[in-house]
């Protein structure tokens, strides 16, 4: 397969068991990278083993290390498509990155995708409420990144479009780390609609042509309404037609029910003297 004029940024803790997979994918490009925050099983031997680029950065956030990567490391290329260890990229997309590479528009200053989420081995197309958008591949000098709870967002200088073909999501670990993960983000999510209680909502961005500002408008109403958990099973499992996936589908919009339960105990048990995460 031809070098695709592309640089990938690979963020990993812990994932021997995802990143061959996501590695796998990569064979058409000339400027892998994984940015490592220390783990403590095989993620860098397999990451040298692939011949592959490898940093390591004391992990403070996914704003923050993105951050840190582009600044940090002289990148091959220009535009840059970034990931997740248990990420994978399809043809079909390696040849759409190369195309709006090599046309580099100088309006652009970064493309969203949608991600295809696979859980036991299935596209649960309908109960992850797919299409969902995320910003990944990215001007290196266009682009900020901002801790947002679990995640991040981006200030972008210029347009941001939208690509035509999916990003794959599979974690291969298992339930009890997908377990141990939504603690983690639960935590982190929780802090940050304590923080955002006390900001200005802007209903403007709820008719937004942006999915990504839509989507935030959206859980910024919802976020504090009664019996959320139900009120977000009913809707991933009934008007967004999760039954439609089968069992898969009812276990996970079960599963996520269950995360919005969490982030609003964590919200109680914060604002009444309870240890945030750090």
């Amino acid at each position: 397969m031809p070098m695709i004029p592309v640089s990938v940024i690979i963020y990993t803790l812990n994932e021997e068991v995802n990143l061959r997979f996501c590695l796998d994918s990569l064979d058409w490009c000339d400027d892998v990278v994984v940015v490592d925050s220390y783990s403590d099983d095989a993620t860098e031997a397999i990451a040298r083993e692939y011949g592959v680029r490898f940093f390591q950065h004391q992990f403070e956030g996914f704003g923050t290390q993105r951050n840190w990567s582009l600044k940090t490391i002289r990148l091959h290329h220009d535009w840059v498509l970034i990931l997740d260890a248990d990420e994978r990229v399809p043809a079909a997309l390696v040849s759409e990155l190369g195309e709006q590479a090599r046309r580099n528009d100088p309006e652009i200053g970064a493309y969203r995708l949608r991600r295809r989420f696979y859980m036991w081995g299935k596209w649960l197309k309908y109960s992850s409420l797919y299409p969902t958008w995320v910003v990944r591949f990215i001007h290196k000098d266009r682009v900020r990144y901002i801790n947002r709870g679990h995640a991040e967002t981006q200030e972008v200088d210029g347009r941001i479009k939208s690509l035509r073909h999916d990003l794959i999501d599979e974690n291969h670990k298992g339930i009890q780390d997908w377990f141990d993960r939504q603690n983690r983000y639960s935590s982190h999510d929780a802090e940050y609609e304590l923080f955002l209680e006390k900001t200005p909502l802007h209903l403007t961005s709820c008719c937004s042509s942006d999915p990504l500002k839509r989507r935030a408008a959206a859980k910024r109403i919802v976020m504090n309404m009664p019996f959320r958990p139900v009120l977000f099973f009913l809707y991933s499992y009934f008007f967004r037609l999760g039954f439609l996936d089968g069992r898969p589908g009812l276990e996970f919009c079960l599963l996520k029910a269950v995360y919005q339960r969490m982030i609003l105990a964590k919200k109680y048990s914060f604002r009444h003297g309870g240890r945030q995460s750090e």
